[in-house]
């Protein structure tokens, strides 16, 4: 069984965990205060702690941009090798969100590869809001969500988890393609609400 472990309790965590629960995975959900104060959405979401989530085998960064390297320094890995990580985070932060300097990258997750060497990073989930994520993704058709990332066997599996849990995912392919059009602000991607007819 795959497991996935969710780091970030927030609004889009708590959404991916609701929809991943419906899959054949096992779905833990953590926060930076502990297990015992994670709310799951689901029976089958499991509270845990940052560490037993980042020792998944997909594990989800839903943090927000300002604390991605106090989750990542939090996890307790070094070494990602053998990992694929979800980064739905979008480069700004509260409360005024003035956007990120990327430092000439045209992806943000291209940042986030750098603080999970050996991660097989995909960017997935960052462009809906939590309520649409996580809705039912099948009513009236299914809610396309979008993938990119620099590795084509992660990016199928993030596609195929999506797919499990209802979505209709459209791979983007490499982040030098996906990633300017998935980048909030500014891209032409993120808040589209698109559905595939059936």
């Amino acid at each position: 069984m795959t497991s996935i472990g969710i780091i970030g309790a927030g609004g889009i965590g708590t959404a991916l965990a609701r929809r991943f629960a419906t899959t054949d995975a096992e779905v833990l959900l953590a926060n930076s205060r502990g297990s015992h104060t994670v709310q799951t959405p689901d029976d089958r979401v499991t509270a845990a702690d940052i560490t037993e989530a980042a020792k998944a085998d997909i594990v989800v960064l839903a943090v927000p941009w300002n604390r991605l390297e106090a989750a990542v320094a939090n996890s307790g890995i070094d070494d990602w090798s053998g990992k694929i990580v979800i980064d739905p985070t979008n480069p700004l932060s509260a409360p005024d969100f003035p956007p990120a300097d990327l430092g000439g990258h045209v992806s943000s997750t291209q940042l986030v590869e750098k603080l999970v060497p050996g991660a097989e990073v995909v960017k997935a989930f960052g462009t809906l809001t939590p309520p649409d994520l996580g809705a039912d993704p099948t009513a009236g058709g299914r809610r396309v969500v979008f993938i990119s990332g620099d590795h084509p066997a992660a990016n199928g599996t993030v596609a195929r988890l999506a797919s499990k849990a209802g979505w209709a995912p459209i791979d983007l392919g490499l982040l030098a393609i996906g990633g300017p059009l998935l980048h909030f602000p500014g891209g032409p991607l993120p808040t589209l609400r698109l559905r595939l007819e059936r």
